[in-house]
């Protein structure tokens, strides 16, 4: 006699861990991926390009989310970070005649160095003093952007060399889309994961009891080292994406301004989650469009006070983040795990 099973039942530690736990979940995820890769055919050049920087953003987001929301390191240095994997990339394509492919981890692993030399007061600093730490990382790079010409090409930017694969040259919009949103798969992939393994968990360990995970034999200073220097990996990643992207590269695209973007970006998604990451990286890179396109139409409604109105987008920007934080403190992912557990449980409250 057969026994049906109702529910969602997981009796292992494997079970309780798999990245898609059911059919249901499967089957969403493989349509979503599908989407991703058709979207390009159907939507315009705007779209597309939109769609390509929130993919940018979204590696960007997952590499501070590693250090911050899993380690519980604050960093101010993510913008800089980017900007050492885009003119590391650049740099490597145009003086070394690297290909893109070997170009773009190459500059990853270089952005990773440096964020494991910034790394290094992490030993002895957390909280509000290695905040300030990193943010004088992010001051020092910036400075460097501008005076060291051979390789960042000073004030003036450098050009970034288009990649190349068996004579296919990525110049086009949708090109560029199927490059970013792959290398972004990819990446999310990984981070869920490392997520999964000793050393996230290790991440986890020393951002909520550090000195419990000390005592239990978690080596504080090499995770949080290995937190920062993974979490540069990605700004590299995501940083040699964007010169290609824009094609030409300069030290104004990487300022403190950017490193507050990202770190907005993983507080209204939600710290320490993958999920959240994306969310953020979505909220924020959509948010300013939306603003410039009500209030250029309030402009035309009202086109006495337009000049007025269109100098309202910054704060109302601003505004609309401060009111997230304080009715919605978790983030975009919790908002979105209450939303499941609703559904999941309707129409019964238990």
């Amino acid at each position: 006699m057969s026994v049906a099973h109702c529910g969602d039942f997981r009796q292992t530690y494997k079970d309780d861990m798999k990245v898609l736990p059911t059919r249901f979940v499967q089957v969403w995820v493989a349509a979503f991926l599908v989407l991703l890769y058709v979207f390009p055919l159907l939507a315009s050049n705007y779209l597309i390009s939109m769609a390509t920087t929130i993919g940018i953003a979204v590696i960007g987001a997952l590499g501070i989310n590693i250090v911050t929301g899993f380690t519980g390191q604050i960093s101010l240095g993510q913008g800089a970070f980017l900007g050492v994997g885009a003119f590391a990339c650049s740099y490597y394509m145009r003086e070394f005649h690297m290909p893109f492919w070997i170009a773009m981890p190459a500059a990853g692993l270089t952005t990773a160095a440096v964020g494991m030399v910034f790394g290094l007061p992490s030993a002895r600093l957390k909280g509000l003093y290695l905040a300030i730490a990193t943010l004088a990382a992010q001051f020092i790079l910036e400075y460097l952007f501008m005076h060291m010409d051979f390789f960042t090409g000073g004030s003036n930017g450098i050009s970034s060399p288009a990649p190349e694969f068996r004579g296919f040259t990525f110049e086009s919009d949708r090109s560029k889309y199927y490059l970013t949103i792959s290398v972004a798969v990819i990446a999310v992939l990984f981070a869920v994961n490392l997520l999964r393994s000793r050393d996230g968990r290790a991440f986890v360990a020393v951002r909520d009891h550090y000195l419990s995970a000390e005592i239990m034999g978690v080596h504080l200073f090499k995770y949080r080292l290995l937190s920062f220097s993974v979490s540069a990996f990605y700004a590299g990643i995501a940083g040699s994406l964007w010169g290609i992207y824009t094609g030409y590269i300069t030290a104004e695209h990487f300022t403190i301004h950017e490193s507050i973007n990202y770190l907005a970006m993983i507080i209204i998604g939600g710290l320490g989650s993958v999920l959240g990451a994306i969310y953020g990286a979505i909220f924020m890179t959509l948010l300013p469009q939306l603003l410039t396109v009500g209030t250029g139409a309030m402009a035309n409604i009202f086109p006495k006070i337009g000049f007025l109105i269109m100098s309202f987008k910054d704060g109302i920007f601003g505004l609309i983040v401060i009111l997230f934080l304080i009715f919605e403190p978790d983030g975009l992912a919790h908002r979105w795990r209450l939303i499941k557990a609703y559904w999941k449980l309707y129409p019964f409250s238990y």
